[in-house]
């Protein structure tokens, strides 16, 4: 069996939680994130320092991320849009700020209200701010495909992330947002990135709206990625990408790693449990397969005969 350290990434309670029409308390919130820190996940993407009017959900952003419970080991990262967002997850000591935009410009203009030179000039801005407080990725949504342009030029992604290099972020993420990236097309974009740019932490991020999440995970693995964002339960999805439905689960995607031999350095049976205790708190069923079925290890006694 082929060994492997693979770093599991969990997005669920920033990227799942900020789009449910159910407001999570915010010691739901805490308890989650607690029993989560204690699975073995590498990195918790904790909330959103937005703008509460923007996006209600996560308006507890301050008091969920100096309440929880932090675990060395565990990198506590905020998605950040501004510099005032930027400043605020500073003062509560973020491990990580993860600032986001688009590589078409259709969707940034839809997602963010801004050009992508106008995003590149406010992630310049936040890189000075946080540069020797706080570690830094760039996150570019669309990086596979845009629902109101389609394919979007591989090369383009290159230029943004060598702008993401130059600015000094440590990390940047390719985000499949709209679910529809190809395994094909995932292995040549993942090579070119990693070839020119070894020194970037990269991270693969992706959608199951086509069914080919965990496919395309596996193919940016093939290729040297060891940094996967997931979220619990398979919950998630892009009010600016039509039809987008929740990111890859992570039970699901860290079940399919293990069952290959690669470590992951989760452990399987608390994340289900954690992932058990979704259902109640969102108010409906979750698309997560491995909930329903159980791991591939579980065997089932024989039936009696009659």
């Amino acid at each position: 069996m082929m060994k492997d350290r693979l770093f599991i990434q969990e997005v669920s309670v920033r990227d799942g939680f900020q789009i449910e029409p159910r407001f999570i308390p915010t010691e739901d919130k805490i308890r989650l994130i607690n029993a989560l820190s204690l699975t073995g996940l590498s990195k918790i993407e904790v909330t959103s320092f937005t703008s509460p009017r923007a996006i209600p959900a996560l308006a507890d952003a301050e008091v969920v991320m100096c309440e929880i419970d932090r675990i060395p080991g565990v990198i506590y990262a905020a998605l950040v849009p501004n510099a005032r967002g930027c400043e605020r997850a500073l003062d509560c000591k973020v491990d990580e700020i993860n600032v986001f935009m688009s590589a078409s410009a259709s969707h940034n203009l839809a997602n963010l209200r801004m050009t992508p030179e106008q995003s590149l000039a406010q992630f310049r801005a936040i890189a000075a701010q946080a540069t020797g407080h706080a570690m830094l990725n760039a996150s570019l949504s669309t990086a596979f495909g845009c629902p109101f342009e389609g394919a979007v030029p591989p090369e383009l992604v290159l230029q943004r992330v060598g702008e993401f290099a130059d600015m000094g972020m440590q990390g940047v993420s390719l985000c499949d947002t709209t679910g529809m990236a190809n395994p094909t097309q995932v292995a040549h974009l993942c090579e070119a990135v990693l070839a020119r740019w070894p020194e970037l932490t990269v991270t693969v991020h992706f959608h199951d709206t086509r069914g080919m999440g965990l496919a395309n995970a596996l193919a940016a693995w093939q290729t040297g990625i060891r940094h996967f964002d997931a979220s619990l339960g398979g919950l998630g999805g892009c009010p600016y990408a039509p039809g987008a439905s929740g990111n890859v689960c992570t039970e699901d995607l860290v079940h399919m790693f293990q069952a290959m031999g690669c470590q992951t350095g989760v452990d399987l049976e608390r994340l289900l449990a954690a992932a058990a205790t979704l259902p109640a708190l969102v108010g409906h069923e979750l698309p997560g397969q491995l909930l329903k079925a159980g791991p591939s290890t579980r065997l089932h006694p024989l039936p009696q005969q009659a």
